[in-house]
């Protein structure tokens, strides 16, 4: 599929292991890669820990708190990493937030507090962490950025509300990364599932007939795994995809592209 052996990386947004990083780590570990893990620390701690025995499991060589939505932790985190690692190959943030409420009301009525930090955090938080470690894909001649997206950036998917625009953002800033970044043979790119039951998703109101209707609707007529969502993040982050940066990959089962 893509050997990693001798790539490094850092996966931003392993949670639980429900989420989409952890298939993503898995898979990345399984082709041989060496990760790097972050958590939110939480008051309890239970964040920490969590990844942390998480971390075992993928044998990552770094563990360290970071909270994108301040800019001090980014840069602390970012200089841990540059202390275990002289350079690094990939990056893979899969963060994405919104608050509750301005999931579950119209969206006329988001709060402007709450649009802005959907945005903050699921756009805006990659540029800080890009600018952070591109130093340390250009000591290895380049690297790979992923991001994780969804259908609903380019679609007005029912309940999705704030999150569809804060996607949007997303996936265009990744195609300016994708031409800033382009010289020094750093890729970046988005993988866009289609619904998938993850703890994040039981926050979208009607989740599960969401999941029916993409699985009714699909070419495949089925929804993606996130272990196939893994598998493209290893392929985005191997030598063979080299030729391919700025772009959106839908692992969806062809919901994309059926016209109901």
């Amino acid at each position: 599929m893509g050997d990693l052996s001798g790539k490094k990386g850092l996966i931003l947004g392993v949670g639980n292991q429900r989420s989409i990083a952890w298939a993503v780590a898995e898979q990345l570990h399984a082709q041989g890669a060496d990760l790097g893990l972050t958590y939110l620390s939480d008051p309890k701690g239970r964040f920490e820990a969590n990844v942390r025995k998480l971390g075992e499991k993928v044998g990552a060589a770094f563990i360290s708190e970071c909270d994108v939505g301040d800019e001090r932790s980014i840069k602390r985190m970012s200089g841990e990493l540059a202390d275990q690692w002289e350079g690094i190959d990939f990056l893979v943030h899969s963060l994405a937030y919104a608050d509750q409420q301005d999931l579950q009301i119209p969206f006329s009525q988001t709060s402007r507090e709450g649009f802005a930090k959907a945005h903050l955090i699921s756009a805006y938080s990659l540029l800080p962490l890009c600018a952070a470690v591109v130093p340390q894909m250009k000591k290895n001649g380049g690297g790979s950025i992923i991001s994780i997206s969804f259908i609903g950036s380019v679609l007005a998917v029912p309940n999705y509300n704030v999150m569809g625009p804060a996607k949007a953002s997303l996936e265009s800033s990744v195609r300016y990364l994708a031409r800033e970044l382009g010289p020094d043979n750093i890729r970046a790119n988005i993988i866009s599932p289609g619904a998938i039951r993850t703890l994040s998703s039981s926050g979208i109101k009607n989740f599960s007939e969401m999941l029916r209707v993409a699985g009714e609707h699909s070419a495949m007529k089925r929804t993606a795994t996130q272990e196939e969502v893994g598998k493209t993040a290893v392929f985005l982050c191997s030598d063979a995809s080299s030729g391919i940066t700025g772009q959106v990959i839908y692992v969806d089962c062809g919901y994309s592209i059926m016209a109901n």
